[in-house]
């Protein structure tokens, strides 16, 4: 059984059960806190580190996400120590790839685009990769671009823990990781994807889309995504 737990979040007096996360708590009471891989309806495991707070008593920052909510816990989501690490992390992801927003799906409509300019990151320090990556598009409605893939795994929790079919999983360590179907098999060869488009719409970038979209067309419908969950675990 949860408990009620009080705890101060950005000056706020705030209540929140014991089963809650500092993100879910800041959330309900209208406190924003940035994400990337959270989406409501799926498992949090923070994995985009974006979430990053301040929590007193504790010198490390924590992720809002995964971490629980504690009586008399003293939380500061925004501080000029918070937005250079949340810089830097939006950074690091675009240099990784090749996210080229001007000729992307997503144009207009990517959440790594967005965080970007809320945090105004309008130049780079660090020297962009330029990796050599392909684009699987042997899939007959959809394609993947690992150019525009933050390894979020919104994709691949959608299709484990709604869909059902974990088609979709993490190949590789570090740099070299990379999304892969039915453990490297080409999308359109994949004997265990139904074509439910559900990976499509949760992702919060161009890298998985619908053919047919030109630049910016790629715009997603993320809200549908608790309506299927209840369904779900009815």
């Amino acid at each position: 059984m949860s408990e009620v737990r009080t705890l101060v979040i950005d000056g706020k007096d705030v209540a929140a059960n014991s089963d809650q996360t500092v993100l879910s708590a800041a959330l309900e009471n209208g406190i924003r806190i940035p994400t990337l891989c959270h989406l409501e309806g799926l498992s949090d495991i923070g994995a985009c580190r974006l979430c990053m707070v301040e929590v007193e008593g504790t010198p490390k920052l924590l992720p809002a996400c995964t971490t629980a909510v504690e009586e008399g816990m003293k939380v500061v989501t925004n501080s000029e120590r918070l937005v250079a690490y949340r810089q830097k992390i939006i950074e690091l992801l675009f240099v990784e790839r090749n996210h080229i927003c001007a000729v992307c799906v997503a144009n207009k409509h990517c959440e790594l685009q967005d965080h970007a300019q809320r945090l105004e990151l309008t130049h780079f320090e660090l020297a962009p990769l330029h990796p050599e990556l392909p684009v699987d598009a042997t899939h007959e409605r959809f394609t993947l671009d690992h150019n525009r893939c933050i390894l979020c795994t919104r994709c691949v929790r959608v299709c484990d823990e709604v869909e059902g079919a974990h088609t979709w999983d993490i190949a590789g360590r570090g740099i070299s990781a990379r999304l892969v179907s039915d453990g490297g098999t080409p999308w359109g060869s994949s004997t265990t994807c139904t074509s439910c488009g559900k990976c499509v719409q949760v992702c919060p970038t161009g890298a998985l889309s619908e053919k047919g979209r030109s630049v910016a067309e790629g715009k997603a419908h993320r809200p549908y995504l608790p309506y299927l969950v209840a369904r779900h675990d009815r």
